[in-house]
């Protein structure tokens, strides 16, 4: 499917990929870039499906067999990092899919702008004095909800940062997730970088309790790649120091990928508080409308 939204964003949908494009430039590298995304965009899913097996193959120490898309390749590239833990190359699909339509964008026509989002995913590109600013919320789920349906937070992208791709992964998100957290909302240089690390970093968000329901992937969609392995389907009240401790756990491990120059920031949700890391994940939350804010917010520059 093929569309204009009423907003005035192309809208490109097959299968579980789901794209909304704005680009901004001179009316014809507009058009000529649309043009080159709805291109790209054929064909993409029957791509990624002839490569599918490979795919959903754990990575391990050893690099896996050629793959002969660029986008099947990209996934496999930034899944890489993290191979010592459960990793496919699935873990960056959507954000690898957001880079390759952009990618076909920026070389068919010069834009001082554009993005693609999958499913919140997102790729950039910006030019000088370009920015966009970024909408982003604590919990998925209330966002459904006519009242709550507005960002709660913004980040903003100019020019002169390094980010080039958001990504947030979650136990409310589309795929399962083997943590806790409501939402990781992660700031990176490329959107399969960011879609990856979201994935690993909510996974981190976690804790053994009562209050938390697991179930196998399997059970749950036969054709998980994560097979038997459990991931949460639900998660009960817990308390404070319960909270903090699911927290700092996946603060940890954004702090660690932040060093490794994985990431350049993270927001993290669980239960209504947020903790950022980097400096402009920071910014983010200081930009939370005061009526928004959760009671607790803690943060690392």
């Amino acid at each position: 499917m093929a569309r204009r939204t009423s907003s005035g964003l192309l809208h490109l949908s097959e299968g579980p990929i789901d794209l909304l494009i704005k680009a901004k430039g001179e009316a014809w590298a507009v058009e000529r870039a649309e043009d080159a995304a709805r291109l790209r965009f054929e064909g993409l899913l029957g791509e990624l499906v002839a490569e599918l097996g490979w795919l959903r193959r754990r990575l391990g120490k050893t690099p896996p067999p050629p793959l002969q898309g660029p986008i099947a390749r990209r996934m496999a590239e930034a899944a890489w990092p993290y191979r010592d833990a459960f990793v496919t190359p699935m873990v960056a699909v959507a954000g690898a899919v957001a880079e390759a339509v952009l990618c076909a964008m920026v070389q068919a026509a010069p834009l001082r702008r554009a993005f693609v989002n999958n499913g919140g995913d997102i790729a950039l590109h910006l030019t000088a004095s370009e920015h966009l600013d970024i909408g982003v919320i604590r919990a998925p789920e209330a966002f459904a909800m006519a009242e709550l349906a507005r960002p709660e937070a913004f980040v903003r992208i100019d020019a002169k940062s390094p980010v080039r791709g958001i990504a947030t992964s979650g136990r409310h998100g589309r795929s399962f997730s083997l943590g806790i957290a409501d939402a990781v909302t992660v700031l990176a240089r490329t959107a399969a970088g960011a879609d990856a690390a979201a994935t690993m970093i909510a996974n981190a968000v976690d804790l053994d309790d009562p209050a938390i329901r697991r179930r196998p992937a399997c059970e749950l969609d036969p054709d998980s790649d994560l097979g038997e392995i459990s991931v949460v389907v639900d998660v009960g009240a817990l308390d404070e120091m319960k909270i903090a401790a699911a927290l700092r756990r996946g603060r940890e491990r954004a702090e660690a990928l932040i060093e490794r120059g994985l990431i350049e920031g993270a927001l993290l949700s669980l239960h209504g508080r947020w903790e950022s890391v980097g400096a402009q994940a920071k910014d983010a939350l200081a930009l939370a409308r005061t009526e928004d804010r959760p009671r607790q917010v803690s943060s690392n520059p």
